[in-house]
């Protein structure tokens, strides 16, 4: 198994898609900017290179663990050390056997869901309460990345 960081940046820049779609005044745009107070005056302020550099950035490290997450071929390199080389024979057999099983963009948005659902959602929504942040806010943000998990896993499950 090997990394395939072109597979991640793909994943990390896919947020990019999601979010110009996701955050659009027609899908949840509106309500986002009513919900965090944000303005489009605001808005204009920012260095939108940075934040997109930055946001990139991010997106990148969470691709980097999602990829553990959605390539079950992962695990069988751990339970050896990291090292094939010196793996027993059997470890071989094994990846020679199922060494591309499941590796689908529908696996990997599945594992990508559920990683957004119980890690990102309930990230976002603990951070929401203690901000004092309505609970539409949270289901809007969390549901930015639960899809944008779903996405990410696909493209980094599929990529081989």
């Amino acid at each position: 198994m090997h990394i395939n960081f072109l597979a991640l940046l793909a994943a990390a820049c896919s947020t990019l898609v999601v979010g110009f779609i996701w955050y659009n005044p027609k899908v949840f745009g509106n309500a986002w900017m009513r919900e965090t107070g944000m303005t489009e005056d605001k808005m204009k302020g920012a260095n939108m290179a940075v934040t997109f550099g930055v946001s990139v950035l991010y997106a990148f490290f969470i691709s980097f663990i999602l990829q553990f997450v959605t390539i079950h071929q992962f695990g069988a390199l751990g339970m050896i050390g990291g090292d094939p080389s010196i793996a027993k024979p059997s470890y071989t057999e094994f990846m020679a056997d199922y060494g591309s099983a499941y590796r689908t963009f529908k696996h990997g948005a599945l594992h990508g869901f559920m990683t957004g659902l119980f890690l990102a959602l309930p990230v976002i929504g603990v951070g929401a309460l203690y901000e004092r942040r309505s609970f539409k806010y949270t289901l809007i943000a969390g549901g930015y990345w639960v899809v944008s998990f779903m996405v990410m896993g696909g493209i980094i499950c599929a990529w081989q």
